[in-house]
């Protein structure tokens, strides 16, 4: 018998879908608790990671932006949203999946989905844990902010890219 090497299994992606919610908001949690710790205070993480206890209004947020979810093996391991096809509301990816190309895939096919949209800038109010990401992809900060969430303050910074125009387009 000649044994045959195993496939690598690759991420693959889809729209979000409503029963997506529940799972989607662990993710949300997971990775704010478990990847942002060198940034922000434990009262910070948990102020921010309380935007998803009301999970109706979570999957309300994300239904209303366009939503995609990457997959690994069928289970979901993170997320992006664009709001308004300019703006990446946001991008969260298990940590047991972080640095394994989910956050990279989706980001890309967020980029490609505003610039075929006729965007020319796509901008993301990027975490501190995140800036190096957004930064390594070409995002350039703008504005240094710091927001109120659940009574903490938690700093972020205005990042910005400008895209390549879709095909046959100047």
């Amino acid at each position: 018998m000649t044994s045959r090497p195993q496939q690598q299994q690759a991420f693959a992606m889809r729209p979000l879908l409503p029963d997506d919610v529940p799972l989607l908001a662990e993710i949300f949690r997971a990775s704010i608790e478990e990847l942002t710790a060198d940034d922000y205070s434990e009262a910070q993480r948990a102020a921010w990671a309380s935007a998803a206890d009301d999970e109706e209004e979570l999957g309300q947020r994300l239904a209303r932006e366009l939503t995609l979810v990457a997959t690994y093996d069928g289970a979901a391991v993170g997320f992006a949203a664009l709001a308004g096809n300019s703006r990446i509301d946001m991008l969260y990816v298990h940590p047991a999946a972080a640095g394994r190309g989910a956050g990279a895939m989706l980001a890309d096919a967020l980029e490609k989905l505003a610039a075929a949209r006729g965007t020319k800038e796509l901008s993301v109010e990027a975490s501190d844990s995140a800036r190096g990401f957004f930064e390594k992809r070409g995002y350039v900060a703008r504005t240094r902010n710091t927001v109120a969430v659940a009574g903490e303050w938690l700093a972020n910074t205005t990042m910005s890219k400008t895209l390549a125009p879709k095909e046959g387009v100047p």
